[in-house]
């Protein structure tokens, strides 16, 4: 395999507005909507020539969200700070940021459908 095994992640939603307000504040970052057929959609912000895999959030009929088996991680300075912002945008910290060694730093959120999602940096 020549690529990085992930690439593209979907998050599935049952309430569009309240998940983009989410992931918005606390990724401090803007999405865009995805045209789709039968769905809603809506991509983060994707970097050409860049490490990372592009996904969206979708909300779509018979789709639910929350108590998957799916983790993704999203890449960040210091998660600590993003994970602070999760309870202000209406979604909880499952855990406070730790150690994983020589690989950084991770902490655990839920977003307000449920869905645990990882913050990860290296400091």
């Amino acid at each position: 395999m020549k690529t990085n095994p992930v690439i593209w992640f979907e998050i599935y939603v049952q309430d569009m507005t309240r998940a983009k307000t989410f992931y918005e504040q606390v990724l401090a970052v803007q999405l865009t909507p995805l045209p789709g057929e039968g769905m809603e959609m809506l991509t983060f912000p994707m970097i050409d020539n860049s490490v990372g895999a592009m996904g969206s959030l979708v909300k779509m009929d018979g789709c639910p969200s929350g108590g998957n088996s799916t983790m993704v991680y999203f890449a960040c300075e210091d998660c600590a700070i993003e994970a602070a912002r999760a309870e202000k945008a209406g979604g909880q910290v499952f855990k406070e940021k730790f150690s994983i060694g020589e690989h950084g730093f991770i902490a655990l959120v839920i977003d307000p459908d449920g869905n645990m999602i990882g913050l990860h940096s290296m400091h």
